[in-house]
């Protein structure tokens, strides 16, 4: 890859079976045999949230069963996550990554991006291959590294080669490597948005690329054309270190016709707060790490509370349910005059990351395979995990913090 005479170098750092991968770090005698990470290991009944190459080369597969997954690979060697210790690694992935410049964002606990602009002096591919040779030799991690000119690009060619790849994708190369691939594969497209794309023929990227603009907006409204400028490799969001600290909020509150102590009225008004901030949230495609509420009663004391998740949410439904289980715990049966409810923490759905929660990820592996989930929001490769928001939330927290997907960072 020559150094372009302008236009940016854009490095998307992908570490591959992450979990697994730090659990070998930590432990050698794995390297090189079938290892999973899985929920429930005592019982038969549990599921398989990430495993190493060896074990997937035995055809085990995230979200499966692992009585089934022991039926392939009887030799396979299952143990049970230890985020501590996958945090651990993260900042010390992430500190390596800053050793190369300045202009690091991280996206999720095992992914980042770096713009390298100013930092190549002769070959582009110099820095990528120090950064995969360093990981690798000095954390014992493994990871794929996606080169191009925007973040978009970047990430797409992340994936295209694993474990250990680097890939290099230029505007030019559209044609050939990037409008093949079906719809569904690319970043940002999930599996409702594609089968909606399937409705009107668009099969693959390149269908994307050349979409009619109007029936896509049509279709997907300001999305549309958001996803028919990627597909025709255009993006101009910069590496953002900041992002980090960023504390963005949706919010709405009422003033109630009369002051009230009815339950069903509270309800109501809560539920139509959610749904207000459920519209807008979506409109912006961005999920809440932390859900404040505004408490006003008749005598205009005004109390404030708010709740720290462990998931980020987006759903109506969650958004009511922690608005409500915060009002009944906070409220002390006095009349309201006013409640507000406001998502706080935004994260952008298509990089929001989700943590397993031991209690709750077979039950939701039911409700959707983990696997297509990952694919859809992160374009992972089978080794984040996924859960419900609703569940695991952390006590009340007022102070401010960093998004949940960069949770990771704090010591």
């Amino acid at each position: 890859m020559e150094r372009p005479a302008s236009g940016r170098i854009i490095l998307h750092v992908d570490m591959n079976s992450f979990y697994a991968s730090v659990e070998m770090s930590y432990d050698p005698s794995l390297q090189g045999k079938p290892l999973a990470i899985a929920g429930n290991v005592e019982e038969r009944k549990g599921i398989i949230v990430t495993c190493s190459y060896e074990a997937r080369a035995k055809g085990v597969k995230t979200t499966m069963p692992l009585w089934q997954a022991r039926k392939l690979c009887p030799e396979l060697i299952v143990k049970k996550p230890n985020f501590e210790r996958y945090r651990k690694a993260s900042r010390a992935m992430f500190d390596l990554l800053r050793e190369f410049t300045d202009l690091v964002e991280p996206v999720s606990i095992d992914e980042g991006y770096m713009d390298i602009t100013q930092s190549i002096r002769t070959n582009p591919l110099e820095i990528p291959t120090l950064i995969q040779d360093r990981l690798l030799e000095e954390l014992l991690l493994p990871c794929s590294i996606g080169v191009a000119p925007n973040k978009f690009l970047a990430k797409m060619a992340s994936n295209m080669k694993k474990p250990l790849g680097i890939t290099v994708l230029r505007k030019r190369e559209l044609s050939e490597k990037l409008w093949p691939l079906p719809v569904g594969n690319m970043h940002g497209i999930g599996d409702k948005t594609a089968e909606k794309l399937h409705s009107i023929g668009i099969e693959s990227i390149y269908d994307l690329a050349h979409g009619d603009p109007v029936q896509l907006k049509q279709l997907l409204g300001v999305n549309g054309e958001r996803l028919k400028q990627r597909a025709n490799g255009v993006d101009n969001r910069e590496v953002d270190p900041d992002s980090i600290y960023d504390f963005k909020s949706i919010g709405n509150s009422t003033t109630l016709s009369k002051d009230t102590t009815n339950e069903n009225e509270i309800n109501d008004v809560l539920r139509k707060l959610a749904h207000s901030v459920r519209v807008r949230m979506k409109r912006k495609e961005v999920l809440a790490s932390k859900i404040f509420i505004t408490i006003r009663y008749g005598n205009l004391k005004t109390i404030t509370r708010s709740r720290k998740l462990a998931n980020p949410i987006g759903d109506e439904d969650e958004i009511f349910s922690m608005a409500k289980q915060l009002f009944f715990t906070h409220w002390n049966e006095e009349p309201i005059r006013l409640l507000g409810i406001t998502a706080q923490d935004l994260v952008e759905k298509e990089g929001a990351l989700k943590q397993l929660d031991l209690f709750s990820f077979e039950n939701d592996a039911k409700d959707e395979p983990l696997l297509k989930v990952i694919d859809k929001i992160n374009q992972k490769y089978g080794n984040q995990f996924i859960k419900r928001g609703v569940k695991g939330e952390r006590e009340d927290d007022q102070s401010p913090g960093t998004s949940f997907n960069k949770d990771f960072l704090r010591e």
